[in-house]
């Protein structure tokens, strides 16, 4: 199997694709999540006393905010662990305001996108090794962004499929032979 046989564009497509299928009303709200999503994150760096660039978006079902510019390395922390307290407390802020639980996603620096195409070679290596005659592969820990990325990859292949176990902060993908 090559990487090829394999799309990894699968995630974007179908997010343009769920874009396409929502009702206006629901698109109008996701927009308006973003933006209240996007005013606190501006509060957020003017307390900080940091420069960022916000973009709105809809992808899927969901708001995405990201924030661009130089040095936001702060604001994702190792292993994005600062970005997704960031993006939790995010979450809640939409919540006081609307009422309603949000899936907003969150980005700085571009690290969500840097991270998911690491986590496609790493899933399609993974999967190429069970193929070849490994029994499963536990992943490290990741993060809820994290599998379900994997899941995603995994899903789109044949021979193969993965499983979360374990409880958070420690749950991981398990791949195994189909």
């Amino acid at each position: 199997m090559t990487g090829s046989d394999v799309d990894l564009d699968r995630d974007e497509d179908t997010a343009r694709a769920d874009s396409a299928e929502i009702s206006a009303d629901r698109l109008t709200a996701l927009e308006q999540e973003g933006e209240i999503a996007a005013d606190y994150i501006e509060g957020l760096l003017d307390i900080v006393d940091m420069d960022g660039d916000l973009d709105l978006d809809v992808e899927g079902n969901r708001a995405v905010v990201a924030v661009v510019g130089d040095g936001l390395e702060k604001l994702i922390g190792p292993n994005g662990e600062v970005l997704e307290a960031l993006q939790e407390l995010t979450r809640l802020a939409v919540l006081q305001k609307t009422g309603e639980r949000s899936r907003l996603m969150l980005d700085v620096g571009g690290h969500r996108a840097r991270r998911r195409a690491e986590l496609r070679e790493l899933a399609t290596e993974v999967a190429k090794r069970v193929l070849g005659g490994s029994k499963r592969e536990k992943l490290a820990p990741m993060t809820p962004f994290e599998r379900k990325v994997v899941h995603d990859v995994i899903a789109g292949l044949d021979g193969v499929r993965s499983e979360s176990e374990g409880e958070e902060p420690n749950r991981c993908v398990v791949v195994l032979p189909a």
